[in-house]
């Protein structure tokens, strides 16, 4: 796709997210829950420091909040951002840990970290094996993922997919999915 595209399109994202572009993937559907959840490794930051992030590895502590944003700096993605670096805290509690990732370079992803994630939690490149194994690519020529989130529980299942434009439902429901995780790790009669 050309540069005017793109242009236009992080224009309209700006607007509030408006396009014409269908808010799902070029593969239609995210992954269902109980599918599962496609290893990676890929390039992150954290607090304005790149860092290797592996889902394996971080699935290891707890449940992982994986959410797919646009496009660092636009307005929906600045509030989706804000509102996972004030419940932070929230998801910690439940033993889960929040990863953010776009089609974005790291640079911008270092940036965004620091200046939008405040420091609370990582954000990682989504490149095309990720993107397309998560179902989450706008469309097909585009390194630009939708607005999806997913719940990943420790055996490496979808335990949450929800994919909507509007990013303040992203937080609310993630959050209840992990407390709901962490609640039945409780409840569950130890291991003999």
């Amino acid at each position: 796709m050309n540069r005017w595209i793109i242009i236009v399109m992080s224009a309209l994202l700006l607007a509030g997210g408006a396009y014409v572009y269908s808010s799902r993937s070029a593969n239609a559907e995210p992954l269902e829950v109980g599918a599962a959840a496609p290893d990676f490794e890929t390039m992150g930051a954290l607090a304005g420091k790149p860092f290797k992030v592996s889902l394996s590895d971080k699935l290891k502590t707890g449940p992982v909040v994986l959410y797919f944003f646009p496009k660092a700096f636009t307005e929906g993605c600045t509030i989706e951002a804000n509102m996972f670096a004030e419940a932070t805290a929230d998801f910690e509690a439940a033993g889960a840990t929040v990863i953010g990732m776009s089609g974005d370079s790291m640079d911008e992803l270092t940036k965004f970290s620091v200046e939008e994630c405040r420091d609370k939690f990582a954000v990682a490149r989504a490149d095309d094996d990720v993107m397309d194994g998560y179902q989450v690519r706008m469309e097909p020529t585009l390194a630009l993922t939708n607005r999806t989130s997913y719940v990943i529980d420790q055996d490496s299942k979808i335990a949450l997919a929800h994919s909507a434009q509007d990013p303040r439902g992203h937080v609310k429901m993630t959050l209840e999915k992990v407390k709901q995780l962490a609640r039945a790790k409780i409840a569950a009669p130890p291991e003999n």
